[in-house]
């Protein structure tokens, strides 16, 4: 009874948000009301972060200590499949609605969004992605990964070369790894999966250890259960805070409503039939019934638009609503937040296209399936 006094409170929320937003928006608030009506808001997306990390490190390295190694690798495999192929049903759906749409009208740059494109090439390749990732993988330091993680960037270097007299400065791009703010989530996963695995290995030895995590996790899930009753103040504030901070609304709306519908379609496409249809396909059962029983982590996503932000909740709803082992749920979910993307991975394929779409760039086909 208490979760759906919590579902519908959070419900009530985002539409309380966005109607306080359009209210609020008749006044000509300062800078400083508007930061005061979202800071309630900033302080909830906070704490529900706060979370992240000792969910992550109690979850998994609970949930592989009291399992099997042998069971644990042929998991992470079938997951790992799974996600992929969810991310290539996304792309494919993104694609294909994106032509049949076309939302990308050239009259539209010519008039309200001409500040919105943003001319220049990113000079990093689909290898630099790729090898950030592996870094990723393997930090050099655990603490560094909680704060910081590798990313590919090119720097300014100004050479001097001397040429018939005459010194030269040309301006060179030199690519360079360098460390920016933000949690390193695959990192910490790499880290604590290996010594989860470990652990369960060593049997009786490290006992005491298992079952620190154990109850440390039991504290955590206690402590997001609490902090959840407060996620409709949140959610009602972050709601608000983000309609207010649109400068014209109504042109917003207008000259991207064909974009906004294509992208929708493909989230509903994507998120009602085509996952629906693949876990019947593979379980045979009835997906309603996941459905109902995520709706709560579903809400606060959109109220939050933080996946992470919901994670704590969502481990907790697989657990009490769908009854899944709380060794396998521990696992699992933490992974799939981290390397499930389906979408990122619609909403990009989206907007690439969209861009070239608004530029009269024709894409071949390669260029599709690059995309893709």
């Amino acid at each position: 009874m208490k979760e759906n006094r919590l579902l519908v409170f959070t419900l009530a929320a985002v539409g309380t948000g966005f109607v306080c937003g359009l209210l609020l928006r008749q006044f000509n608030f300062s800078d400083d009301v508007r930061n005061l009506i979202g800071f309630p808001g900033e302080i909830f997306m906070q704490v529900l972060k706060l979370m992240v990390l000792p969910l992550i490190f109690s979850s998994l390295i609970s949930s592989l200590g009291q399992m099997d190694g042998s069971k644990s690798g042929k998991m992470s495999v079938i997951a790992i499949a799974y996600y992929l192929t969810t991310a290539i049903i996304a792309s494919c759906i993104a694609v294909t609605i994106v032509f049949l749409f076309h939302p990308g009208n050239p009259e539209i740059k010519k008039g309200n969004l001409n500040e919105a494109i943003v001319e220049g090439d990113s000079s990093l390749s689909a290898l630099d992605s790729l090898l950030d990732l592996l870094r990723n993988m393997f930090p050099q330091n655990i603490v560094e990964a909680t704060m910081y993680r590798a990313q590919t960037a090119f720097v300014v270097v100004r050479k001097k070369i001397v040429k018939n007299g005459t010194i030269d400065e040309p301006v060179l791009l030199k690519k360079t790894i360098k460390l920016t703010q933000g949690t390193n989530i695959l990192g910490l996963i790499v880290f604590c999966t290996g010594f989860g695995i470990i652990i369960s290995k060593l049997g009786g030895k490290v006992q005491v250890i298992i079952e620190f995590f154990i109850v440390l996790d039991k504290v955590v899930m206690k402590f997001i259960t609490v902090l959840m009753w407060f996620s409709p103040f949140g959610i009602v504030s972050l709601i608000a805070s983000s309609i207010l901070d649109i400068d014209d609304l109504y042109k917003m709306m207008t000259a991207m409503a064909l974009y906004l519908f294509t992208v929708l379609t493909c989230l509903f496409l994507h998120c009602v039939v085509a996952i629906p249809s693949l876990y019947y396909f593979l379980t045979k059962k009835n997906p309603i019934d996941v459905a109902k029983g995520m709706a709560q982590p579903f809400v606060t996503a959109i109220g939050t638009a933080s996946s992470g932000a919901s994670l704590p909740q969502a481990i907790s709803c697989v657990e009490e609503n769908l009854k899944v082992d709380s060794r396998i749920a521990g696992f699992i979910m933490p992974l799939g937040n981290t390397i499930n993307m389906d979408g990122t991975a619609l909403y990009e394929a989206v907007a690439v296209i969209f861009i070239a779409q608004l530029n009269n760039v024709d894409l071949s086909f390669a260029q599709v399936i690059t995309i893709w």
